[in-house]
């Protein structure tokens, strides 16, 4: 059991908040990469072209670049609870509002709100999960939590695949009523970070108002250059990772595939990620950090080199599947490392503001793919883009495991 105690309060407890921030991580998934599933539909019904279908992809990561930092910054000053069963509530409502879009401005306007609660909860949820745990588990507790992201991708390319709904309506349905009733188990059962709890004690305790800490926080006392390393690998891998997640099932019809064939790499892709997520935060907790992070990136340089050039559906499954186990893996590596970077005054501010960072490039990602697409350059064109940016973060993740972190909370 993850825990900083060993009573069975305490257990219990701790077991609480991990599931339900794995099922917050699971709805957030499904959203996620709900609109690249239903992607070939929302084109055909609104006769979009790749490169609308594109901004479409960018509208609901756009609406994730302010939330990500707001979320994080409120949680820090009026609690997690609070501010993640609210972005629960948003991206379940406006979910829900993407089923009844009439044209392109509309649906740009349901994704793009969509995404503002989608963004606010991430930062939250890996906070939690790292201040529910020990020091020595801390990696391993947010692997279990941020699993379901992809977890709850591939049960969303299960509905795509049995066509639930009848049309692709169906799968925003889904992503809007159950958050909706989610918000109402978190606001009874989620108990508040307990280092969230323990720091505003202390400030009563000493009669002082609790001390709050800015952006500036992020870059004072030599923190500067953690935060950049941070910045610099999380905005690679998320152009790369959103590129995929965003474009696969479209890609894969690219390639001469059926849609059916689509949704079944992309479940591939997905449970490839659960387990590389899940493997990888066990090795972020070992002296194997490094070996960890090296054989990630040059994973996901492999594996988009497989996506690109494979033919049969075989070799399509398989390098899904490794492209999936990679890019989430890649991506654990610094959620693991994030929380630990910063103490708990600042955590959820330095987490979220790492995610909006990433959330830039997860924006330009699936704009670029979709301006590579329409020069005629196809899937190959497209992974031999994302490749030169997962040298870059391979580097700075490399130099960031090497800086000393607040493992106090």
């Amino acid at each position: 059991m993850v825990g900083t105690h060993t009573s069975p309060g305490a257990s219990g407890t701790q077991f609480r908040t991990l599931l339900l921030c794995f099922i917050v991580a699971l709805l957030e998934g499904l959203d996620l990469q709900a609109a690249g599933i239903a992607a070939s539909g929302i084109g055909k019904e609104f006769q979009l072209l790749p490169p609308q279908i594109g901004a479409m992809f960018s509208a609901g990561l756009l609406g994730l670049l302010p939330s990500a930092l707001l979320g994080g910054w409120l949680a820090d000053r009026i609690g997690r609870k609070k501010v993640l069963v609210v972005s629960v509530l948003i991206f379940g409502l406006f979910s829900l509002a993407t089923t009844q879009v009439w044209d392109f401005h509309s649906l740009l306007a349901a994704r793009f709100l969509t995404g503002l609660g989608l963004g606010a909860a991430l930062p939250i949820l890996i906070a939690m999960s790292s201040e529910a745990a020990s020091p020595d588990k801390r990696s391993v507790a947010v692997s279990i939590t941020y699993a379901g992201v992809p977890l709850g991708g591939a049960v969303a390319a299960v509905l795509g695949m049995v066509n639930f709904g009848g049309d692709w309506r169906g799968l925003f349905y889904v992503g809007g009523f159950v958050p909706l009733a989610i918000a109402l188990l978190l606001l009874a059962l989620l108990p508040e970070s307990q280092a969230f709890q323990n720091r505003q004690q202390e400030a009563v305790a000493a009669q002082r108002p609790v001390a709050t800490v800015g952006l500036s926080g992020l870059f004072s006392g030599g923190m500067w250059k953690s935060t950049g390393l941070l910045w610099l690998a999380s905005f690679f891998v998320l152009t790369v990772l959103y590129m995929l997640l965003n474009w696969l099932p479209s890609l894969m019809q690219g390639k001469g595939f059926s849609r059916a064939d689509g949704s079944l790499v992309s479940l591939m892709f997905n449970f490839g990620g659960a387990a590389g997520s899940l493997l990888v935060g066990r090795l972020m907790d070992s002296p194997a950090r490094v070996k960890t992070a090296v054989g990630i990136y040059l994973g996901m340089l492999l594996s988009l080199a497989g996506l690109g050039w494979a033919q049969g559906l075989s070799m399509m499954l398989l390098a899904g599947l490794g492209a999936g186990f990679c890019a989430l893996g890649g991506q654990l590596v610094l959620y693991a490392m994030a929380p630990t970077l910063y103490p708990t005054a600042i955590r959820g501010t330095g987490v979220g503001a790492s995610i909006m960072v990433g959330r830039l490039g997860a924006i330009g990602g699936p704009l670029i793919a979709g301006q590579v697409l329409a020069a005629g350059l196809g899937v190959a064109g497209v992974m031999a883009a994302s490749s030169p940016g997962i040298v870059v973060a391979a580097f700075a993740a490399l130099a960031l495991i090497r800086t000393p972190q607040k493992q106090n909370i």
